[in-house]
């Protein structure tokens, strides 16, 4: 077990019937993640990729979430058997959680330190309160700035409500996700031509298609940031694991959840995990339990990732200018303002309403995803601090106002859709690494009746193949623009 404690025991929790009602009552985690993934990938990247390079190369998109949603599938599994997170399962990996500990906390900071879409989220209010684009009046950065601070601290008394920090999440996800794809799909049904929409649609399977050049060039980086985006991107896959520990899924009832800052419960989720023996009767309820871990991760998220992303992009190539390159600071609120002037001009206001929920709610879930894996390492692994007054809920939010903190630093030296492409790259790192590392624990720790099939497996080995190619892309013909990225972060 590598220096973590053994696991307890006891009974799998029995599920609710499983049937189209209580699905609705169960699921919950695949929503949060879906209101995580539909932001930058779809808003930002998806449209600049298209514009850029057409959109026969989204079969990337359509890989991509594939990948993802076997690479979710697979961390859950481990969470139903013992109810800890996936990372705590690596932790038991060789070296030991001390190694494997220390290098999620660096990479989840690496990659979701910088609050990026909440730097995307500026543009968009501004023109929303404002009624004009920023910019026009000879405004300089400052005021975008300090809107891309209020939407941080939005988001830190959003994640300090309530008494489960996992339902907040949820109930805000749901509305946010009920808005935007309504709006999404009045404005692709209402105003766009099917023959548009169809040549869109079949852009998705054309699998194998070069992308085209864009002035004499094609930007890998942002290739790559599409191929992590298109689904939760890295740390968000990761995160899924923790999220359904909390909502109680398997054996996530038995350990615990973490409280809102003010509920007083200093006691949180268990350190270590708790597994069931393998009886008939433990295994009929795993098989119904694992029902509704595919209808919330099927059903919601991956489809929901699908059409979140072909709506985006359908509508943004319909609208756009194709000789304009959205890849600058407000290229979420320039839709809006197409939309205005090409469809409808009331289309303006709920279409900035619309970019800013897409944005403000991958900001909220990234968050919440690098505070919660941090929290989570921390836990499991310091005695010392599991020892301390106020529990697992004074360390997540003293981890979120230090995030925080830095996030507001590191957002005065870059621009957004920067920021988003450097995320990218690390997300294509943490999937071709995180992916070989599921497949190992589920195969060694998991009992062999619970263990994946060859073609589970299979697909495991798959995702880690195309995000390395991802990585190695990005990484070696794209360098200059990644130092230009990292250099952006520091003030010397």
């Amino acid at each position: 077990m590598s220096r973590l404690p053994a696991w307890g025991q006891d009974d799998l929790p029995e599920p609710l019937p499983f049937n189209a009602r209580n699905v609705f009552r169960v699921i919950g985690p695949g929503a949060i993640l879906l209101a995580a993934s539909i932001g930058g990938g779809e808003w930002l990247v998806g449209p600049a990729t298209a514009v850029k390079h057409g959109v026969d190369v989204f079969w990337i998109a359509t890989t991509a979430i594939i990948l993802q949603l076997f690479f979710n599938l697979e961390a859950i599994r481990y969470t139903l058997y013992t109810g800890e997170p996936i990372l705590t399962g690596i932790m038991r990996l060789r070296p030991g959680s001390s190694v494997w500990g220390g290098a999620y906390t660096f990479i989840t900071i690496l990659q979701l330190g910088v609050p990026a879409l909440a730097r995307g989220c500026a543009p968009v209010l501004f023109a929303l309160f404002l009624s004009r684009m920023p910019g026009e009046q000879g405004e300089n950065d400052t005021s975008l700035i300090l809107i891309s601070y209020l939407v941080m601290v939005l988001g830190v008394v959003l994640l300090a409500s309530g008494d489960k920090i996992e339902r907040t999440l949820e109930r805000v996800s749901w509305a946010m996700i009920a808005y935007i794809f309504v709006f999404l799909m009045f404005v692709n049904l209402w105003y766009i031509p099917f023959d548009h929409s169809w040549k869109t649609f079949a852009g998705f399977f054309k699998f194998g298609t070069a992308p085209r050049e864009a002035d004499g060039h094609i930007d890998l980086l942002l290739l790559a940031t599409l191929a992590a985006t298109a689904g939760s991107g890295g740390i968000g896959n990761l995160i899924i694991s923790n999220w359904v520990r909390d909502k109680g899924f398997g054996m996530g009832g038995r350990v615990g959840a973490i409280g809102g800052a003010f509920t007083g419960d200093e006691q949180g989720p268990s350190h270590v995990g708790k597994v069931f023996p393998l009886t008939e009767t433990n295994l009929a309820r795993w098989r119904t339990w694992w029902k509704y871990v595919e209808a919330d991760q099927i059903w919601l998220w991956a489809l929901g990732c699908f059409f979140g992303m072909f709506l985006n992009v359908n509508l943004a190539l319909y609208i756009v200018d194709p000789r304009l390159q959205l890849d600058g600071p407000n290229a979420g609120a320039y839709q809006a303002q197409q939309l205005a002037a090409k469809l409808w001009g009331g289309l303006w206001g709920l279409g900035l309403i619309n970019g800013f929920w897409i944005l403000f709610s991958t900001h909220l879930g990234n968050t919440d995803a690098m505070v919660r894996n941090v929290t989570d390492i921390l836990w499991t692994a310091s005695p010392r601090l599991r020892e301390r007054k106020g529990g697992i809920s004074r360390i997540y939010f003293s981890v979120l106002i230090c995030v925080t903190l830095f996030g507001g630093a590191a957002l005065l030296f870059g621009k957004a859709m920067q920021l988003f492409k450097f995320l990218g790259f690390i997300a294509n790192f943490v999937l071709a690494v995180a992916s070989l590392q599921v497949l190992v624990v589920n195969n060694t720790l998991l009992p062999r009746p619970l263990r994946p099939t060859w073609w589970r497996n299979l697909m495991l080995l798959a995702c880690c193949l195309f995000y390395s190619i991802g990585t190695w892309l990005a990484g070696t013909q794209q360098v200059p623009e990644l130092l230009k990225a990292v250099r952006s972060l520091l003030p010397w």
